[in-house]
């Protein structure tokens, strides 16, 4: 595994970390605690450290499952969260960034997984309103003072949102999580050049666009009601399908996996630090770890292999 450091937090998280949201049930399947457990326990065993997860991947569901996974170890991982959403159902979820509401998810995340800190603790996917309020961030970064939080971050809803991330030293954030991927190249324009001038970490996320460039799925595939991955528009979906098979005859090297490649291709830009693909099994964290092998020495951030 390799390891960088995020941004201005002195963390050092392992290039490839895990995304969660699989496990709150809108990926068409529930979890049971062994199978966190195997999965994160596998994470381990092959390096990884970041875990990053939501208030809203399920009511706390998500972080239900990783607080029993990783209890006897909590102090070896770094434990990133999110907060503004209140989940009702699959696929509906309510805004809610009073102060005194989020100190509440803090809570109530808290106690989900199982730990009296977090390291990183997320502005989720806001409303440029919401980010704005003051007290917010003063109510946040007492928090960061009594020792429950650890560190601020943003998880900008779009990844044009220059406003939010160019603020992120102001409000006391150091680190934008983003959507990044070989068919989302957005944040490169200015999102990025915003995180290195103000020395931020930064989580790609989606690097594998919703599983698309792991190269399983063709033009016409679909996908059940219970996977979040049905709501996409059908041609729009058999668009970006094809343009991945364009990617894969024009960029990717022959006999390399492509899931692995374009894991890989997220963590080569100089701003990204990690990349949090999920996995549904113990199988696809082995694949996600093994794009490793693909990354090339020298990246800005590297600090250890």
């Amino acid at each position: 595994m390799k390891y960088r450091t995020l941004g201005s937090t002195g963390l050092n998280v392992s290039v490839v970390g895990v995304g969660t949201w699989q496990f709150g049930g809108e990926w068409g399947r529930s979890y049971e605690q062994r199978e966190a457990d195997a999965i994160l326990g596998r994470a381990r065993e092959l390096g990884i450290n970041l875990i990053d997860t939501a208030e809203c991947y399920g009511d706390h569901l998500s972080e239900s499952l990783i607080g029993p996974a990783i209890r006897s170890n909590r102090s070896e991982w770094v434990l990133a969260t999110k907060f503004g959403h209140h989940f009702h159902r699959p696929f509906e979820r309510t805004d809610e960034f009073g102060p005194a509401d989020v100190v509440r998810q803090l809570e109530q995340s808290l106690r989900a997984l199982q730990t009296d800190y977090v390291d990183l603790y997320q502005f989720h996917s806001g409303p440029d309103a919401a980010f704005d309020s003051d007290t917010l961030w003063d109510a946040l970064n007492r928090q960061v003072e009594v020792g429950k939080i650890r560190h601020l971050g943003i998880s900008i809803g779009s990844n044009r949102n220059v406003h939010q991330t160019s603020r992120a030293t102001a409000v006391g954030a150091e680190a934008i999580q983003v959507v990044y991927n070989r068919l989302d190249r957005a944040p490169e324009e200015a999102v990025f050049p915003s995180c290195v001038e103000q020395r931020l970490g930064v989580l790609a996320r989606v690097p594998l666009a919703s599983g698309f460039l792991s190269g399983k799925y063709k033009p016409g595939d679909r996908f059940g009601s219970d996977d979040v991955r049905s709501r996409r528009d059908a041609d729009e979906q058999d668009r970006l399908l094809r343009e991945v098979e364009e990617i894969g005859r024009s960029e990717v090297p022959e006999g390399t996996d492509m899931a692995a490649w374009a894991l890989a291709w997220c963590l080569r830009h100089p701003a990204v630090t990690t990349v949090i693909p999920g996995c549904k099994d113990v199988a696809q964290v082995e694949a996600n770890a093994a794009a490793v092998a693909l990354v090339q020495d020298g990246h800005p951030q590297d600090v250890r292999a």
